[in-house]
């Protein structure tokens, strides 16, 4: 029996069926590899872009807070 050739009693078809599948799983790795890359790539722009909207509200809470007191501390003064 020449080496490469499937022993005798496996049927053509079974080995072309796997051979075949085979080829299918690593033609989709890069593909399924990149789905899974732009997931990952998404959901950071999205987390960065949440944090950045949460800073910016607790800056304004902050900038609000500081002229609130500035406005009492005017208010409070005796004026002469």
């Amino acid at each position: 029996m020449p080496a490469g050739d499937p022993p005798i009693g496996v049927n053509a078809q079974i080995t072309d069926a796997i051979t075949q599948t085979n080829v299918k799983v690593l033609g989709e790795a890069p593909a399924i590899a990149m789905g899974g890359l732009y997931q990952t790539i998404g959901n950071s722009v999205a987390m960065a872009a949440s944090n950045n909207v949460y800073s910016q509200h607790q800056g304004n809470v902050t900038y609000q807070a500081a002229s609130t007191m500035g406005v009492a501390k005017l208010l409070s003064l005796k004026l002469t």
